[in-house]
């Protein structure tokens, strides 16, 4: 008997030593099988993480490549040489001069022929401009840029600038610039992109439509000079188009108080008046006036002037142009 209780005994906690062994076994395997997992989620978050993050970077450089393509143009669009229009004038002969190169007031335009910001000022201001031109009292100097380009994509802006370019080696430049904001198409719409559109419009002002102009649109001749129109532009950090600027201040500065077409026709009528008492006050001063320095030969000169250039054509004096910004 008492063999077969020692027996038991070393039985029972042989089993017991097993179930101990089988659970341990089974938590560890259990255990492992958990690393692994872990192991594995690791593995696959990195995956994704990574894809995700060759996903980003190769959208941005895809729009990157768009926005620089947009932006720049295409390289045929602005090869060869940098040919200013006729009469160019201002920094880099950047600038097409409107009105009477002697006027007291300047004002400088930076626009885009697909802005359509720049088709509201034109409207609303673009008669006080032509009478103030007209009477002698203000040139204006306009820098085309190619913004719209570079933010909608399309070649409107630039096509549009080179043929108004050629309007100006013609002598058409205000009725062909007035023409092109007249007819602007919408925004998304690259119409001006196509120079037949261009050269269609060109009939409307009389005795622009000739070999000569086609050539200069078809050929894109000014397309650098556009190109580097606009990167002055970029240069001066302008806010964007239109940036006016009446002998060099914003116009548009003050919001709440902005310089309207009636302000700007009194403020440079008065420039001008002040201008016209400081030269009688500086001729009389000397003793030596002669008729044409007294305040009445000068105010006769005014009227001379005022009446002498109906419209508002091109001026070629070549004057200097406002600075840059």
């Amino acid at each position: 008997m008492p063999p077969r209780f020692v027996w038991r005994n070393v039985s029972e906690k042989n089993d017991g030593a097993n179930r101990d062994a089988t659970k341990r076994s089974a938590r560890e395997r259990l255990q492992l099988e958990r690393e692994r997992q872990k192991t594995r989620d690791k593995r696959r978050r990195t995956l994704v993480v990574s894809a995700a993050v060759v996903g980003v970077l190769g959208l941005a450089a895809v729009v990157g490549l768009i926005a620089a393509n947009a932006g720049s143009g295409s390289k045929s669009d602005k090869a060869g040489p940098v040919v200013a229009p006729s009469g160019a004038t201002g920094k880099d002969a950047l600038a097409i001069q409107t009105g009477k190169g002697e006027a007291k007031s300047q004002l400088t335009v930076w626009e885009d022929f697909r802005c359509p910001a720049c088709k509201s000022f034109e409207t609303n201001y673009k008669d006080t401009i032509h009478e103030l031109e007209a009477k002698g009292l203000l040139k204006t100097d306009y820098h085309i840029v190619t913004l719209i380009d570079g933010n909608m994509g399309g070649t409107g802006s630039l096509k549009a600038a080179n043929a108004a370019a050629c309007a100006q080696d013609a002598g058409k430049f205000t009725a062909y610039h007035d023409v092109l904001f007249q007819n602007q198409p919408q925004e998304t719409d690259d119409a001006y992109g196509k120079n037949a559109k261009l050269l269609e419009l060109a009939t409307q002002v009389d005795g622009l439509d000739t070999p000569a102009f086609r050539s200069c649109v078809e050929d894109g001749t000014h397309n650098s000079w556009v190109g580097k129109s606009q990167d002055a532009f970029k240069a001066g950090k302008f806010r964007g188009t239109p940036t006016v600027l009446l002998d060099g201040k914003d116009i548009f500065a003050d919001q709440a108080d902005p310089l309207t077409p009636q302000k700007l026709k009194a403020k440079v009528e008065a420039a001008a008046g002040a201008g016209a008492g400081a030269s009688g006050g500086a001729a009389k001063g000397t003793g030596k006036g002669s008729a044409s320095a007294s305040p009445s030969a000068s105010s006769s000169a005014k009227s001379k002037a005022a009446g002498g250039s109906g419209g508002s054509g091109t001026s070629r004096a070549g004057s200097q142009g406002a600075g840059e910004g």
